[in-house]
């Protein structure tokens, strides 16, 4: 088929191929206490189903999201129940979390029973499963996946879309997965098509994965699943960008995928979705790389609550050169402040980087490179200005919330001008008024 490229992007200047040794995943040792968000993605924080010196298993579900648009959490490790504390999280905030401590048991609870054939099962009964099993989009949005995959009846869904572009640098955690679980990871998508309709089933990798390209097309094959290599650009992961290379759609503004009949999973939401219905497992674990100024950066398979401290010491520690902390990718991860905040089912990075190159921040010369940038066709430094300007109506009318804060307008700015995160700042004050 016909790639479509997007307009704009940029080529971020780290490699983006993953280094010698990073294309498999290490197991990680199990936290000593285990501190689960009760918000684990989008939607309202769970409801605590434990109290502090309850002893609970690996796998028994200890929160019950409040509402139909959540996910329930369950606990990585066997052991007591310390009791509901605050830690800090990726947002730079701190969050309530159930904390385990670990016995070092690992004994589990009753698995949830595998279903047999699961592409004529009820989807009634697939969607239940996904939600009890607390599937989010394991990308980074943490959207709930039953939710995601309920279309409406008023919205026509033919194609599901696999993101496996990995287009961040220093991450390689998907690519690792696609490695190691080809197979499961169609299996998953083709689950996924059943429950929302879609009749074409297309995977997108970039390029710069050729190993990765061939495992998924070798499982692929007889099942109707379609591997698309991408050309290496960033953001070519971004769901509107990712919806247009594939199919040549184009998401109106202020529209979702369904409203051009497309569902779009990170393929490792879909490796999860099979392990839950294969396997009956729930979500205890993700693969998170650390990468950057550590001595021995890896990609390690670690528990859900697991501190980001304890990854790092696996990894043979920080190099004197670390200066920052980043939770996801350089380019749209979060800058995190305490080695104790907890991996969550969204984190998929975690890198020490050397300082930041601090540019002299001036006025903006009118040079355009943040337009001819920006891949959802925004004129950014027209926006930060009405942001930084306290113009909220004339920021929203300069379509500030179509921005995906992808970071590419401030990477290229040679005003060195944050103009990503004025436009962050207008979104915010626009969600509000609107709330």
């Amino acid at each position: 088929m016909r790639m479509h490229a997007f307009r704009g992007g940029i080529h971020p200047s780290r490699e983006k191929a993953p280094p010698s040794g990073m294309d498999s995943a290490r197991e990680a040792a199990s936290p000593a206490l285990a501190a689960v968000f009760l918000a684990q993605g989008a939607g309202a924080p769970c409801k605590p189903l434990v109290k502090a010196g309850q002893r609970v298993l690996m796998g028994e579900k200890i929160g019950e999201p409040a509402g139909f648009v959540g996910a329930p959490i369950h606990s990585p490790v066997s052991g007591r129940v310390r009791g509901i504390e605050t830690r800090p999280n990726a947002a730079g905030r701190s969050s309530e979390a159930i904390v385990v401590e670990n016995d070092g048991l690992d004994e589990r609870c009753e698995p949830l029973a595998p279903m047999e054939n699961p592409l004529e099962a009820p989807v009634e009964a697939l969607l239940a499963r996904v939600r009890e099993a607390g599937i989010v989009g394991m990308g980074g949005a943490g959207f709930p996946a039953h939710v995601k995959l309920a279309a409406p009846r008023e919205k026509k869904v033919d194609t599901l879309l696999l993101n496996g572009a990995e287009c961040e640098p220093y991450l390689s955690g998907d690519h690792c997965l696609m490695l190691a679980a080809a197979g499961d990871i169609c299996l998953g998508a083709r689950i996924a098509a059943y429950m929302t309709g879609a009749q074409a089933i297309r995977i997108g990798v970039e390029d710069n994965k050729p190993g990765a390209i061939a495992a998924l097309r070798a499982a692929a094959q007889g099942t109707g699943v379609e591997v698309c290599p991408l050309r290496t650009r960033y953001p070519q992961g971004g769901e509107k960008q990712l919806i247009y290379a594939l199919t040549g759609r184009r998401v109106p503004s202020g529209g979702l995928p369904m409203d051009v009949g497309c569902v779009v999973l990170n393929v490792a939401t879909a490796h999860a979705i099979c392990a839950a219905v294969k396997r009956g497992e729930v979500v205890l674990r993700r693969i998170v790389t650390v990468a950057g100024a550590v001595a021995v950066p890896a990609n390690w398979y670690a528990r859900i609550g697991t501190p980001i401290g304890d990854l790092i010491e696996a990894c043979g520690g920080a190099l004197p050169a670390a200066q920052r902390l980043i939770l996801g990718g350089p380019m749209m991860g979060m800058a995190a402040f305490d080695l104790r905040t907890p991996i969550g089912k969204t984190t998929g990075g975690v890198l020490l980087l050397p300082a930041a190159r601090r540019a002299e921040t001036g006025g903006c010369i009118r040079c355009g490179r943040c337009v001819e940038a920006c891949p959802m066709g925004l004129m950014p430094t027209r926006i930060a200005h009405y942001a930084d300007k306290g113009m909220v109506e004339e920021a929203k009318a300069a379509r500030a919330m179509d921005c995906v804060e992808c970071g590419c307008c401030a990477y290229v700015c040679p005003a060195g001008l944050p103009l990503t995160q004025s436009i962050r700042a207008a979104k915010r004050e626009i969600a509000r008024r609107k709330r």
